[in-house]
């Protein structure tokens, strides 16, 4: 038994492989009993941690790094999750709210820190961790189509004043920590973390344009890029002096214009949430010892700690909505959802109180504390935001009563339905043009033959000009077939930078409400990690995309 348990300890593929049985097992089961993934994860860290059955070590080189990927992936994705856009449309009443719910619940964490026989330093650091929050709850009003309802939308633009914030503090406790901080090096800390966050922000994000434009559809690249982006923006951090989740952060900020909502940043989210992030974790559940964690729910002073903790973070954050309410005129259904937005604490709170714990400014009993609230957070704001959110009014929608016969797709009165079929296989070219007029025959519309040819460095191409007189060819038969079937086709041929990118750019010149696109088999290892073309038109088309299979 004593050699299985050391080749456990000492082969890194072992545990790599335990870690993937644990995130891909024990997350489902306990949402099967209605609680948090993330709670499981920490459970499995315990009982297989030092403090539990030892299987693994914190001092374990391969668990370590993998939990520092998974620790500035976290903040990365807190950064790639904010809306941009969203808070230019409302910065100041952003700017504002981030105020709010910075400063009331750091100004409370601190207090409690001192109440507790914290010093300044630690009780700063507490407080700034009640100060960030996470968008934990934004899928329930992304999904309750309520975004744009104004109080929503500046939430979650206050959420990058507020993390900002919170890792900045976090730099400067550090700072003091480590015993060579001075109002000189202060000034010059700011100064450098401003030049660099400036670099970061606008140099990421022009590079990532000129590089994504150049590489079309090469999304293996593009993802590799993002990547390089995440890692380089937290060396970049370290060098000034500041911790690389603060970096990590810009990084996701920067990225994001980048990216959008297209299909890199799904596989971006994809890897960090399946992968890194539950290895962060599960690493944190590592760190909890199981004594003191009962001690802090048993002993008067741990446990008023805990309580403390708990019901100022809750008080403080609807504190500030309120103030956001006053001095905004929002009703008292905004305030609670506004509220119920910024009370959960997990991305900046978790890895600020990690980085803090490792310091050796915070002490078990605080991490302990902030464990337990963010289970009770975590919880607590989805739930509050479901309940209250449905019933936000939304500007700029006028109900109107609809025919009974209501079709998404029908063209508005005046337009000419238009279907858009892009061809590339002969052999199944007779049967998608069938198809589509089919359909377009249904509303006296119109079917459009696409044919795209992948745009050359040199227009003069030979090879472009053959891609061009095939696409030619494709488009002559299909608009034989349209014929046969009684449907006037319009064929239109492009150059582009990509098929998939061609199909979606026409759609929207040619005002197409729906595309018509047949099913084809996705091979090699590229097309099933990073999706084919079908996968990229379906997230940027503007319109319906009708997909079919042909036996």
């Amino acid at each position: 038994m004593e050699p299985v348990l050391h080749f456990f300890k000492e082969e890194p593929i072992v545990s790599f492989a335990v870690l993937l049985a644990i995130i891909l097992t024990v997350p489902p089961l306990f949402e099967r009993i209605r609680l948090p993934g993330l709670v499981g994860l920490l459970a499995a860290g315990v009982v297989l941690g030092p403090y539990g059955l030892k299987l693994f070590q914190n001092e374990s080189d391969a668990i370590t790094l993998l939990s520092d990927i998974g620790l500035v992936y976290l903040m990365f994705v807190a950064g790639l999750e904010i809306e941009l856009e969203q808070f230019n449309q409302t910065k100041h009443r952003s700017i504002g709210f981030g105020n709010f719910t910075f400063w009331v619940p750091m100004i409370v964490g601190t207090t409690i820190g001192r109440v507790f026989n914290f010093d300044w330093n630690a009780s700063f650091l507490i407080g700034s961790l009640l100060a960030s929050h996470t968008l934990l709850a934004y899928p329930i009003v992304s999904r309750l189509g309520v975004v744009t309802n104004e109080a929503v939308t500046v939430t979650i633009g206050a959420t990058i004043f507020t993390d900002i914030g919170a890792l900045l503090v976090l730099a400067i406790c550090v700072g003091v920590k480590a015993g060579d901080f001075s109002p000189l090096k202060f000034a010059i800390l700011i100064g450098s973390l401003a030049v660099y966050t400036v670099v970061v922000l606008l140099g990421i994000n022009r590079l990532g344009k000129t590089f994504f434009e150049k590489s079309g559809d090469e999304e293996g690249k593009q993802f590799l890029f993002v990547l390089l982006a995440l890692f380089l923006a937290s060396v970049g951090a370290q060098m000034i002096g500041v911790e690389k989740i603060v970096g990590a952060f810009l990084a996701g900020l920067a990225v994001n214009g980048v990216v959008g909502n297209g299909p890199i940043k799904e596989k971006i989210v994809f890897v960090g949430s399946v992968l890194f992030i539950p290895i962060f974790f599960i690493n944190m559940g590592f760190l909890i010892n199981i004594p003191v964690f009962v001690k802090n729910l048993t002993t008067p002073q741990s446990f008023g700690l805990t309580l403390a903790i708990v019901v100022g973070l809750i008080g403080s954050k609807f504190g500030a909505a309120l103030l956001a309410k006053m001095a905004y005129r929002y009703n008292w259904q905004e305030l609670i959802v506004m509220w119920s937005l910024s009370l959960p604490q997990v991305a900046a709170t978790l890895a600020a109180t990690l980085v803090g714990f490792r310091a050796g400014i915070l002490t078990e009993d605080v991490l302990n504390s902030v464990i337990v609230l963010m289970l009770v957070t975590s919880t607590l704001g989805p739930v509050l935001t479901a309940r209250f959110a449905p019933d936000l009014s939304v500007p700029g929608i006028i109900e109107e009563s609809l025919p009974n016969e209501f079709n998404p797709i029908a063209p508005s009165i005046g337009d000419r339905f238009t279907v858009i079929v892009p061809v590339y296989n002969p052999s199944t070219e007779k049967y998608l043009v069938e198809l589509a007029a089919l359909l377009a025959g249904q509303f006296n519309g119109r079917i459009m033959p696409l044919a795209i040819s992948t745009a050359r460095t040199q227009m003069n191409d030979p090879q472009l000009g053959m891609s061009l007189k095939r696409s030619e060819a494709l488009l002559e038969t299909a608009a034989e077939f349209s014929r046969t079937v009684g449907v006037p086709a319009e064929p239109l041929i492009r150059i582009d930078d990509s098929i998939a990118q061609g199909i979606s750019r026409a759609s929207r010149e040619q005002h197409a409400n729906l595309i018509v696109m047949g099913w084809g088999r996705r091979t090699g290892f590229q097309a099933r990690l990073f999706g084919n073309v079908i996968d990229s038109v379906l997230w940027s088309a503007h319109c319906p995309v009708a997909i079919s299979r042909f036996l």
